[in-house]
């Protein structure tokens, strides 16, 4: 896995891991839904909250769209939009998006995505997962 900022290199350390470097990647304001900044260079977190960051990333990024990013990456929550499928389904449907969206990453080993609701057209859920670091979540 890469950062969003491939010009800025880290170097790898062994981590809790096992056979898996230590995790590095930018810090991310969730409240505004950017990287977070210090001294014109991005913040750079390590373990469990640099895979909260691509978590949060990959939940929020649509998958196939941009080229910058493999079609491994990225969640196809957009795909729900417009489909006459009763709500139920579509809540369903959309935690097993993002379930499959962060089970791509070697660093999570179990997601899970609950409380998915809509409000109007808006779709809010919880997502927790379980990395090599430990258990995070995140609210979208």
């Amino acid at each position: 896995m890469s950062g969003i900022f491939p010009m800025f290199q880290v170097p790898a350390q062994a981590g809790a891991a096992g056979s898996l470097p230590l995790y590095w990647d930018v810090d991310i304001d969730y409240g505004a839904g950017r990287p977070r900044w210090s001294g014109g260079n991005p913040v750079i977190v390590c373990g469990l909250e640099a895979v909260k960051s691509w978590a949060w990333r990959a939940v929020m990024t649509a998958r196939y769209r941009f080229a910058a990013f493999s079609w491994a990456f990225g969640c196809e929550l957009e795909a729900l939009v417009g489909q006459p499928y009763r709500a139920g389904t579509k809540l369903s449907e959309a935690a097993r998006y993002v379930e499959e969206a962060l089970t791509v990453s070697p660093y999570i080993l179990e997601a899970r995505a609950s409380g998915a609701r809509f409000d109007g057209s808006t779709l809010h859920l919880s997502v927790r997962f379980q990395s090599v670091y430990g258990e995070e979540g995140f609210d979208v």
